[in-house]
């Protein structure tokens, strides 16, 4: 059975019929082709499918896309200005090699940014607590955290 399904991704008002029982994840990834949205392990536990959903940082594995009628989703590819300038959390990635392979790094960015959000100056405790649930299989996480220090830096200025 199918289902339509409107929200706004990234600023932008979208519809589409989906199955019932469509994830969010696929419905950003297979209908909307926003490939920066990863899908990881299918189970909410690597956080590679980390958007926002109405200013909340949530996995979008873990919800189906009927779920997100109406609602405001953000991907990383929502983040840069228009331009395309990088948001401060993405330079700060950069900057500093918060990365390797790069395949955990969108949901790092989407977790880091919901962070200083709410935590402005997050301690490096902060930092490691909020990214507890966002697995990284290259770094020892210790160029995440300097990425998401300076990028809490450059987004207070």
């Amino acid at each position: 059975m199918t289902v339509r399904v409107s929200m706004h991704v990234n600023g932008k008002a979208v519809s589409h019929e989906v199955e019932e029982r469509t994830l969010l994840v696929s419905f950003i990834r297979d209908v909307l082709r926003l490939t920066g949205t990863h899908v990881g392990c299918d189970t909410a536990q690597c956080g590679a499918c980390t958007v926002h959903l109405d200013g909340r940082v949530v996995k979008s594995c873990n919800i189906l896309a009927m779920q997100a009628e109406g609602a405001q989703v953000t991907t990383i590819e929502g983040i840069a200005a228009p331009d395309g300038t990088l948001h401060p959390m993405q330079e700060a990635f950069r900057q500093h090699h918060g990365l390797q392979c790069g395949y955990c790094t969108p949901g790092m960015v989407m977790s880091a940014i919901d962070l200083v959000k709410h935590t402005p100056n997050p301690t490096e405790a902060q930092i490691r607590e909020q990214l507890d649930g966002n697995l990284c299989r290259c770094t020892g996480y210790h160029n995440i955290v300097k990425s998401v220090q300076a990028g809490a830096s450059a987004t207070a200025t």
